[in-house]
């Protein structure tokens, strides 16, 4: 058996599988080796597995067995395997270390690498997993690497021809199951003579 797979937020007493058997006489269901975390109940009479307690994500997945015993002829019995697999929920959005930051850059410099943004995500496995991106500013004098968070000047600048101030805003986005989230941050960009 495999149940569809459960959120690290499913509540206890929810149902998961129902375990059946074609068998003439009545049978006793039970856990009998793989959940020594106690994440689930059987019904004896019934076979309907349900959890038993709130679900840690790191545990999983479990594969545990249960057994079908004729209920008057306890040598006579089955077992089966339960595969139970947890979905982490994306808890988090990313966190910027700050969310203004203050960058100089010389006029006259080639195209050239401005700062390197870092965000954090407290989740796990693909809900951790970050990119980032420019959400507003000027996109045609600067671009980030969406892996490594680097932001790049993409033109020269001349202190006496342009503005001497650019605003970026930055996102970190992560990979999150159900929806992803994002965290901001913007760079102020100041031009020097």
């Amino acid at each position: 058996y495999q149940p569809a797979p459960l959120s690290e937020k499913t509540p206890p007493d929810t149902f998961v599988v129902e375990i059946s058997v074609l068998y003439g006489d009545p049978v006793i269901y039970s856990i009998v080796s793989g959940d020594g975390n106690g994440y689930f109940n059987i019904d004896s009479s019934t076979g309907i597995i349900r959890t038993g307690k709130t679900l840690a994500v790191e545990d999983f997945p479990v594969t545990f067995s249960v057994r079908a015993t004729d209920s008057s002829t306890a040598s006579i019995f089955n077992e089966v395997s339960v595969h139970v697999e947890v979905i982490d929920e994306n808890d988090f959005a990313p966190v910027f270390p700050s969310s203004l930051l203050e960058q100089r850059l010389e006029e006259n410099l080639p195209a050239t690498q401005i700062v390197q943004l870092i965000a954090q995500d407290n989740d796990t496995g693909r809900n951790g997993v970050l990119t980032y991106g420019i959400l507003s500013g000027d996109g045609t004098k600067f671009r980030i690497d969406e892996a490594t968070g680097i932001l790049y000047s993409t033109v020269s600048f001349d202190y006496e021809d342009e503005p001497t101030e650019y605003q970026v805003v930055i996102y970190a986005e992560d990979d999150g199951i159900p929806e992803k989230k994002r965290g901001y941050c913007t760079v102020v960009i100041k031009i020097t003579d």
